[in-house]
């Protein structure tokens, strides 16, 4: 009895064992439908999509006249034994990205007869065929232009130019403010903010930890306009511009960790403050305001190891809103905008250090301010035009010449930025949305990058700090923003 209750659990187990092999052979994969399978291979005529599933021994696979025209990614993950993909004459524009991910067993791919576009997309697919074993026939881009009928294979990761910038709003600052001025001192990056209405100069440091720019000092006065820092033998000088009671001149004392008043300006030169450039020439440091007033004239002072005097005036009584420092053929100028006559440049005279009257800016009146750039050690000027075109211009090795115009109703601002190797110019306007233009190479001009929300913008400043680069953008009517300046890989 024993022995045939031994023999019934005996037969009961290699039943149970048949059953659950005959299960594991039914969950099998079957041939999708449309498609045609053999021992190891599948030929898929007519398919909307990719199936997902394929019989395990299945390595070759086929698609023709296939009804679509782009595929999902992922779409061969359950299949990573096959040596042949073909996606021939499926007139195809792009591949997602990593598709042949994992499939190491791959010997060929043919991609023949489709429409590639050859653009960031696609970047990967030229990245796969330099690193992988399986051979692809040669196949031909449909596009862009500029790849237009080049064959992909011959193609080079570095060919793609993927990736393009943005400036995203990264912190807002609850004062309004007419200027902004970005500085290194002490190995430390800063930031001051000239705040009219507030009546002081507000200096900001980065929070390495908080990743936040925070208050660091304040100067207190009245009607400030423009706070410029200036560091002179590990010094460092603040020059305050204030459109009452004066301007003054204030030294950072270390010890006492504050900021100390010790100078004034003549206040009978300098009445209405608009600009301060600072400049070195020949190892010795100046500063220069330009003066705004019918009474007042615009002013060089240098600095003297003690203080700063005044070394020179350029002339009084033509109302001038900007000062520019720059070098043109490797010789100190400065450039002065006025809204009485036309923009004036003036050459430094080594012999007799000062500044000589050289010549101005033929038709073109009404400039605000001036702001220059290079590119590729080609000089070129910004010109602000509040009521008219603002333009962009280049040194041709005896005058400026016209490069561009920008509508500019209602600007006080065209500045140029660089970060990197990105050259940008940045067109303000009390009216509308603020203009972002980046530098385009092959066209030699500006190019629309961007707009942003800033009410009144008066400046704009970059700052670097633990590699990342930020936007400074005061704004005379609303709340001054930062912005962070990122770099996106299109072909991600």
């Amino acid at each position: 009895m024993g022995h045939l209750n031994g023999w019934s659990v005996l037969m009961w187990v290699a039943a149970a064992c048949l059953v659950l092999a005959d299960g594991r052979r039914s969950r099998q994969p079957r041939c999708p439908v449309g498609c045609t399978c053999t021992k190891d291979n599948a030929l898929c005529e007519n398919v909307r999509t990719v199936p997902h599933t394929f019989p395990s021994d299945v390595v070759s696979l086929s698609f023709v006249k296939s009804g679509f025209n782009e595929i999902a990614g992922a779409s061969f993950v359950h299949t990573p034994n096959l040596q042949l993909l073909s996606l021939a004459y499926n007139n195809l524009e792009t591949l997602p990205k990593d598709v042949f991910k994992g499939m190491d067993a791959l010997t060929k791919v043919d991609l023949r007869g489709n429409n590639l576009v050859c653009d960031c997309q696609l970047k990967w697919l030229v990245e796969w065929m330099h690193n992988t074993n399986a051979t692809l026939d040669q196949i031909y881009c449909s596009g862009p232009p500029i790849h237009q009928g080049k064959k992909i294979n011959d193609l080079q990761p570095q060919s793609f130019d993927c990736i393009t910038t943005e400036f995203a709003s990264y912190q807002l600052l609850r004062f309004e403010s007419i200027s902004v001025e970005a500085f290194t001192f002490a190995n430390e990056q800063y930031v001051v903010f000239a705040q009219p209405f507030a009546g002081t100069c507000n200096f900001l440091e980065w929070d390495h930890v908080e990743m936040t720019f925070r208050t660091y000092d304040t100067i207190e006065s009245t009607s400030i306009v423009v706070c410029k820092p200036a560091v002179i033998d590990n010094q460092l000088f603040i020059i305050v511009a204030q459109l009452f009671g004066g301007s003054h001149i204030y030294k950072r004392d270390s010890s006492a960790n504050k900021f100390i008043k010790i100078q004034d300006i003549d206040i009978l030169r300098i009445r209405k403050p608009n600009d301060i450039e600072t400049f070195v020439i020949d190892g010795e440091s100046f500063f220069v305001i330009a003066d705004s007033s019918k009474a007042g004239s615009t002013t060089v002072y240098k600095w003297n190891g003690i203080g700063f005097y005044s070394h020179q005036a350029l002339h009084p009584w033509y109302r001038d809103t900007d000062v520019e420092y720059l070098e043109i053929s490797n010789k100190p100028h400065l450039i002065l905008s006025s809204s009485s006559q036309r923009p004036v440049v003036y050459q430094w005279n080594r012999s007799q250090k000062k500044f000589d009257r050289r010549t101005d800016i033929p038709d073109m009146e009404d400039v605000f301010s001036i702001k220059h750039f290079r590119v590729k050690g080609e000089l070129f000027i910004c010109l602000t035009r509040y009521i008219g075109d603002s333009r962009v211009m280049r040194w041709d090795g005896a005058m400026f010449k016209e490069v561009q115009a920008f509508p500019s109703r209602g600007s006080m601002v065209f500045q140029p930025v660089s970060v990197g190797k990105w050259q940008y110019a940045i067109l303000g306007s009390d009216f509308s949305l603020t203009q972002v233009y980046q530098w385009d190479t092959k066209r030699g001009q500006f190019v629309p990058s961007q707009e942003l929300s800033i009410q009144a913008p008066r400046g704009f400043s970059v700052v670097s700090v633990d590699n990342r680069v930020f936007l400074l953008a005061s704004s005379f009517k609303g709340k001054t923003q930062i912005y962070e300046h990122l770099m996106i890989d299109l072909s991600d």
